[in-house]
């Protein structure tokens, strides 16, 4: 994620993840109180949010869990009095697939829109030379070897938790998901679709070489409930206390008519940028990792104008992502 304040940060563009927290706000509250009563209200509360990126979404969920927290104790009966909770906060720099904290420390895990990220690039994309991800028709192999990068990768993260968290602790994870198990589904990986085109105008132009873009790919999978479900059994250490979903909807909705006006126009370009906005707020430093700067702005211009059209098209239904929010209790 782009760090910072800037136009173009995380921190500016992340409404939709903020938004998304609100509505699974419910969720992580009834975790927090539930896995209170579980634990016997201990005298020293361990939560952990794990992200990847930096802003006030995080200190938004946390401010949350803590006040639930707060407010569980205040109304025990024999705590009658006012709970005034010292809290004590640290950041730890390292990835959320190895180890990160003391073992059976943690009382409760909160993790948004982190996990659909992955560890690193799936082996075996040598031949996905046309796309940064999975697009139609990429070879069969590619979607096997995303899918196989994130079920690893998920089970790790589950593993390490595992050791971390005390018996009855809880966790609620929330992550982009897809409906559908047929990867090359409309729309699935629409974001990283337009970003290829994109990328593939700029070789075209002479701009990025045609190498480059052959061994770029991105380190990101959104799976279907069952791949969850799946991964979570097989690890073995959580119950799945809930899993639930909710289509969201991507707040950019464009009208269009057949005689566009000048208006009509700009308004579909402004909703343009804003989504380029908002892709760029997640995938600029891996951009600059691999092309060098000089192609951010010709590469979300272009973006800009493609998701103009795109919202635009009559036949597309509103823009929604899935999100899978998924409740767990530590065995």
């Amino acid at each position: 994620m782009k760090g910072g304040t800037g136009e173009h940060s995380y921190a500016t563009n992340s409404h939709y993840q903020r938004n998304v927290f609100y509505e699974i706000q419910p969720v992580v509250i009834e975790n927090v109180r539930e896995m209170l009563v579980e634990v016997s209200f201990p005298g020293c509360i361990k939560v952990a949010d794990l992200g990847c990126s930096s802003g006030q979404n995080t200190f938004l969920a946390m401010s949350e869990i803590i006040n639930t927290i707060i407010q569980s104790y205040q109304q025990k009966e024999k705590l009658k009095m006012e709970v005034k909770g010292r809290c004590f906060v640290s950041g730890v720099p390292n990835s959320f697939y190895s180890r990160l904290f003391p073992s059976k420390s943690l009382h409760f895990v909160h993790s948004s829109f982190s996990i659909h990220w992955l560890s690193k690039i799936p082996d075996g994309l040598e031949n996905n030379t046309r796309s940064i991800h999975i697009k139609d028709p990429s070879p069969p192999n590619v979607f096997k070897s995303y899918l196989n990068q994130f079920k690893n990768d998920f089970s790790l993260f589950l593993k390490m938790r595992s050791e971390e968290m005390v018996p009855n602790g809880h966790m609620v994870l929330t992550f982009v998901g897809r409906k559908v198990s047929d990867p090359l589904y409309q729309d699935c990986f629409q974001v990283w679709s337009l970003l290829s085109d994109c990328l593939l105008d700029l070789v075209s132009e002479g701009v990025v070489k045609e190498s480059d873009i052959e061994s770029f790919n991105m380190p990101f999978y959104n799976p279907n409930e069952e791949d969850v479900r799946e991964v979570i059994l097989k690890e073995g250490s959580f119950e799945i206390s809930k899993i639930e979903t909710f289509d969201h909807i991507v707040p950019y909705k464009i009208k269009c008519i057949k005689e566009e006006k000048e208006e009509d126009q700009s308004l579909q370009m402004e909703v343009g940028k804003r989504q380029a906005s908002w892709a760029r707020c997640i995938t600029e430093p891996l951009l600059v990792a691999h092309f060098g700067d000089a192609i951010i702005e010709p590469v979300f211009n272009k973006y800009a104008h493609y998701m103009a059209k795109y919202l635009c098209v009559s036949n597309h239904r509103p823009n929604m992502t899935l999100i899978i929010v998924v409740s767990l209790t530590r065995t």
